[in-house]
Parts: C-alpha cells; sequence; structure tokens
C-alpha cells in the first residue's frame, strides 16, 4: 500500500517546471481568497449586516 504521506523528494530528483509551480501557488491562492469571501458574506447575511 502506498504511504499516505510522503516524504520530501530525493537529492537527485530535478524540481518540477516553474510553470507548474507557480499555477498551483496561484490557484491555491485564489481558492483561499474565494473562500475568505464565501465566509465573509455568509456571515455578514447571518448577521443582517448590508
Amino acid at each position: 500500500m502506498r504511504d499516505i504521506i510522503e516524504g520530501p523528494p530525493e537529492a537527485e530528483t530535478p524540481p518540477r517546471p516553474l510553470a507548474r509551480r507557480l499555477a498551483w501557488f496561484i490557484a491555491l491562492a485564489l481558492g483561499g481568497m474565494a473562500a475568505t469571501g464565501a465566509v465573509a458574506y455568509t456571515l455578514r447575511a447571518l448577521l443582517g449586516l448590508e
């Protein structure tokens, strides 16, 4: 069975392409902002603020 948590990559493993790493960073940043906005607007609606 494959481990759920993987260790760090081997020393001789080349790093992934910069474009792929930046795409992941941007996707995670936008996802975090969307989640924060959704929670904020939900709280505003629950509190009756305009």
